[in-house]
């Protein structure tokens, strides 16, 4: 089995895949957005989905269930009003409101571990529907 970080609070691991795939998207730019799931019966914090460079936050937005919670994290390019290319990396807990409430509770609970295994985070935003998470939510935290 890969070297997996464990996360003292839940019993989680989180995989070296979900680690390495952060960095290759923080510092070489191959992916926009990487989707995390927990796999409860093995305790392990795995990649669920990886969006190409060529991909949108539409497309990370498409690929959340409707009915289960997942993580994200998502590389944003913008421009500064002073004409300055930037990159933020925002991470998102979604748990929707179709989702159990066992599932809720596992991921609020794991949150705070994967997030300090993902090291370079800027923001986070918690989502319970698609409004809570647009396009315009994003560009707002990243001023």
């Amino acid at each position: 089995m890969a070297m997996a970080f464990k996360m003292a609070t839940t019993g989680m691991w989180v995989t070296d895949e979900c680690k390495n795939s952060f960095m290759e998207m923080k510092w070489k730019k191959v992916h926009r957005y990487i989707v995390f799931k927990i796999d409860e019966k093995s305790k392990l914090v795995t990649v669920d989905k990886v969006g190409g460079s060529g991909e949108s936050y539409d497309d990370l937005a498409k690929s959340l269930p409707n009915d289960d919670c997942r993580y994200a994290v998502f590389d944003f390019d913008f421009v500064t009003v002073d004409n300055c290319r930037k990159s933020k990396i925002f991470f998102i807990a979604w748990a929707p409101t179709a989702s159990r409430i066992r599932a809720k509770m596992l991921y609020a609970t794991s949150k705070d571990g994967l997030r300090r295994v993902l090291d370079g985070i800027h923001y986070e935003v918690q989502a319970t529907d698609p409004t809570e998470m647009g396009m315009d939510v994003i560009q707002d935290r990243a001023k």
